[in-house]
């Protein structure tokens, strides 16, 4: 048949679209690669770990997670101690995070996170970090209804009579949160603010085991809230996350039910932000 006679294919691969067929050595690659960031994803967990324990974790032959961990110490990816035999995070890995960290604020990775806990609990979703013993208001994800909290960008709580608060202070050693308070003192803004350090205390204690806070109606009469600490890469408390409202759709028996979801969601930033170390629950 002439060159000119050949028929037409009218199908044609879509513009950028990598072709399905791929060579054994392609596949090697994209295995090899797929490996080498479980390894560093498990060392990132474990902190430092021998070989043995990582090739098991990893579910690879211990020569091949050692061919992997070889590469990625010759680009500083990992690091090898001799004497303890241990691998770790290397200066390079923290220097790709970093640069991830460096284009992204703690408002931006928040906002998703916030609109999805609004939306679970139908409620507002707020987002404040603490400023000179106080806490400062710096985003918030509003609920539909049409009496619901409201915190103005900017606005300012006292720490004891704040959901974000006490869960910053909750974070504290004892210490720590007395020189604090020392600077703001202890103001009773209703009949329930938690104004003598007994009953701060008390509270606070019981805000670490759990992993979040209540504040019942201790800064807003007839207002409710429950809140979180978000943590950073270095494990450090820097910001709260919560949902307020109207205590008549805050009972008792919700409460509990809320208290989890909003600390998933402080989980959830904490680790956008690299938090590597084991968050409240």
């Amino acid at each position: 048949m002439p060159a000119s006679d050949k028929p037409v294919s009218t199908t044609r691969r879509g513009r950028g679209r990598p072709r399905i067929q791929r060579s054994e050595t392609e596949v090697s690659t994209v295995q090899a690669l797929d490996r080498g960031l479980t390894l560093l994803q498990l060392l990132a967990r474990e902190g430092a770990a021998n070989l043995s324990d990582l090739s098991l974790q990893a579910g690879m032959p211990a020569p091949t997670a050692h061919r992997l961990l070889s590469t990625l110490l010759r680009q500083q990816f990992v690091d090898y101690d001799e004497t303890s035999q241990l691998w770790s995070i290397g200066v390079q890995a923290y220097s790709v995070g970093t640069s991830y960290l460096a284009r992204t604020s703690l408002v931006e990775i928040a906002r998703p996170i916030m609109r999805v806990l609004m939306e679970d609990t139908g409620e507002t979703a707020n987002l404040a970090v603490e400023d000179n013993g106080y806490v400062v208001f710096i985003s918030q994800v509003e609920s539909n209804h049409p009496i619901r909290a409201y915190h103005r960008p900017g606005s300012r709580s006292h720490l004891h009579a704040s959901g974000i608060g006490k869960a910053l202070l909750s974070m504290r050693s004892r210490d720590e949160v007395q020189k604090s308070l020392e600077k703001t003192g202890l103001p009773a803004f209703t009949t329930q603010t938690l104004s003598t350090p007994t009953t701060l205390f008390e509270d606070l204690d019981r805000t670490r085991q759990r992993g979040w806070s209540f504040d019942n109606e201790e800064h807003f009469e007839g207002m409710r809230c429950v809140a979180a600490p978000i943590l950073d890469a270095r494990g450090e408390p820097v910001a709260g996350v919560s949902v307020s409202g109207p205590s008549t759709r805050f009972p008792d028996e919700m409460i509990s039910r809320i208290g989890p979801v909003v600390t998933t969601a402080a989980r959830q930033i904490s680790e956008a932000l690299g938090a590597l170390v084991n968050h409240p629950r």
